[in-house]
């Protein structure tokens, strides 16, 4: 089969942390991702940023350079393009492709809130696009671990979860200059959003989605300091509206593996645990066991970075022995975390299986709990 003909926008050689640079370009350059897609265009804020782009990252030459989401849209010879800009440039950048039927991946969040999200998966459905959507713990072997030993049946029927994290942001106190727009909730791409968002994923990926029952979100910390990368000098403090500590609590679906009336409970706070603590701890608490994941490197397990120990343990009941749990990376040793957790998505997408990867429609759903929770959220 040949590959896909793919086109991204927001491939940046210099916005802070840019995704499509560090994660979405290694796969698709690599030699596994050379025999599924094929990088046939790019777009960004100008056709010379563009340029710009195909000169600084060697693609070819006869890559097309693309100065806004219109013209790309009319190009016929694209088929995927993926949206890798800021969250609030999602929807704007991607409509024009999807209602062209093109087929479309989109980083999370989907848009910058759920009433666009639910119109981009409306207009993907009615035009038959393909579509996914970059919520990467559905490929973290860690969570595709947990998944399993649920599933087994090892600790008999899930009673009750609980998900004890801390991240986010790498400081409780202050920002660098290329996220100050977390502090700014309508931009939609925040610690709620994207640290909260992805964590809410991948578990309920696990356990099966929750039934909100009750949400309690505070803003401790609404003065927050904008640290500049180059000085690493605070250069102002702005007010933010985004809550800076989730809880939430609710009910799991009865299922073949989990108890009616199975109780989950989650705290997500913004910055650093207490000293010496792990950042991420959650427990699966079931008839004849209990399942414990702990991460030094915090709750963002679907991309973290190598060297930081992840453990899953199982205390069986009836022994009362605990069993450290061994999971590995499958391949791909040559490229890094975050491009492999994306290739794993990109390969689940070339192979059709739709069960293996989320698409626009799953990302509503997921858009309309969290749109739930915050709803609970009044900011003073």
């Amino acid at each position: 089969m040949s590959p896909i003909r793919t086109a991204i926008i927001g491939l940046s050689s210099s916005s802070f942390g840019n995704w499509a640079r560090h994660a979405h370009l290694p796969y698709l350059l690599s030699p596994e991702g050379r025999k599924k897609f094929q990088i046939i265009a790019l777009c960004n804020s100008s056709v010379e940023a563009a340029k710009r782009a195909i000169e600084i990252f060697k693609l070819p030459p006869e890559t097309r350079a693309y100065g806004d989401p219109e013209s790309l849209a009319k190009d016929p010879e694209v088929q995927l393009v993926v949206c890798a800009t800021r969250v609030d440039k999602h929807y704007e950048t991607i409509l024009p492709s999807v209602r062209q039927g093109k087929d479309a991946y989109v980083e999370w969040p989907l848009a910058q809130n759920a009433e666009l999200a639910s119109e981009l998966a409306a207009v993907a459905r009615q035009k038959g696009s393909k579509t996914v959507v970059g919520l990467q713990g559905w490929h973290a072997p860690a969570v595709i671990t947990m998944r399993e030993l649920v599933r087994s049946g090892r600790i008999g029927k899930v009673l009750s979860s609980e998900v004890r994290a801390s991240g986010g942001t790498g400081d409780r106190l202050a920002l660098p200059t290329g996220l100050e727009y977390f502090t700014d909730r309508k931009i939609g791409g925040n610690i709620f959003t994207i640290g909260f968002g992805h964590l809410f994923d991948y578990v309920q990926l696990v356990l099966g989605d929750v039934q909100v029952l009750y949400s309690h979100l505070q803003l401790q910390r609404p003065d927050v300091k904008i640290w500049d990368r180059s000085t690493g000098k605070i250069v102002k403090t702005v007010r933010s509206d985004v809550p800076d500590l989730i809880n939430v609590t609710g009910t799991l679906p009865a299922s073949e593996y989990t108890a009616s009336e199975a109780t989950i409970h989650l705290r997500f706070r913004r910055g650093q645990a207490f000293k010496g603590e792990d950042p991420f701890v959650w427990t699966v608490n079931g008839e004849r066991g209990e399942i414990r994941l702990s991460a030094s490197g915090g709750p963002g397990i679907s991309a973290a970075a190598h060297g930081q120990p992840l453990t899953i343990e199982v205390h069986d009941f009836d022994t009362n022995e605990v069993e450290n749990v061994k999971w590995h990376w499958n391949g791909r040793e040559e490229l890094d975390v975050s491009a492999r957790i994306v290739g794993a998505l990109y390969e689940a997408f070339a192979a059709g299986n739709s069960t293996k990867y989320p698409t626009f429609d799953h990302a509503e759903k997921r858009h309309k709990q969290l749109d739930e929770i915050l709803s609970q959220f009044q900011p003073k």
